[in-house]
């Protein structure tokens, strides 16, 4: 596989390597940067040492509503190497009696399915409307969202619009929404696998 990646992986190179002096070229021509996270923030000013104005993205709170939580646990991360729902899939194999659903798409969806085919507590329910979203949000026990590397992060603060906890990645964006153990849990980036081990009070 690594051999029919090779010459796409040039091309990237060559490519970033052209555009990288434009895109300087650019930013130092600018007033203003905005940055959506301070995780952001600190990555422009090292790439590109300039200062940046944080302006977290909005949220339309008054679209979500909280209800007695349903048996599942819930990710509406989109099915991508960089979100690693991989890693949600193999934590709750380890947690056959815990029910997961999985509320997204992507390049990764057949990878996804057929990782998670023998395990009956592991449901996907693919796009759905923002109304069947919104109740699936309500509904959870709690969400869990473990990119890499993610600037800010929509889906932590849908889910504590809606008054539900968030398990969450121990570093980038989530953690400047989310506060451990007021509105989530912090996994250790050693092993993102560990939040099989992470027990959330349920009422």
């Amino acid at each position: 596989l690594n051999q029919f990646m090779l010459p796409q992986q040039l091309m990237l190179k060559l490519l970033a390597a052209w555009l990288k002096p434009r895109y300087e070229a650019s930013v130092a021509l600018m007033d203003v940067v905005f940055s959506n996270s301070k995780f952001v923030k600190a990555r422009v000013k090292k790439y590109l040492n300039r200062d940046s104005v944080v302006i977290y993205p909005p949220c339309k709170l008054e679209k979500f509503y909280n209800k007695p939580p349903q048996d599942y646990y819930l990710s509406t991360a989109r099915f991508d190497e960089l979100k690693r729902v991989d890693k949600i899939i193999e934590a709750f194999q380890q947690m056959p009696d815990k029910n997961l659903v999985l509320c997204s798409s992507g390049s990764e969806n057949e990878k996804l399915r057929k990782l998670a085919k023998n395990s009956d507590n592991i449901t996907f329910v693919g796009q759905v409307s923002d109304e069947k979203l919104h109740r699936l949000i309500s509904e959870c026990i709690a969400t869990i969202y473990i990119p890499k590397d993610e600037d800010f992060g929509m889906s932590p603060v849908e889910s504590m619009a809606a008054g539900k906890p968030v398990i969450c990645s121990g570093h980038g964006g989530p953690t400047e929404s989310v506060v451990e153990g007021e509105s989530g849990l912090y996994v250790n980036e050693g092993d993102v696998v560990q939040l099989s081990l992470i027990h959330i009070s349920e009422p």
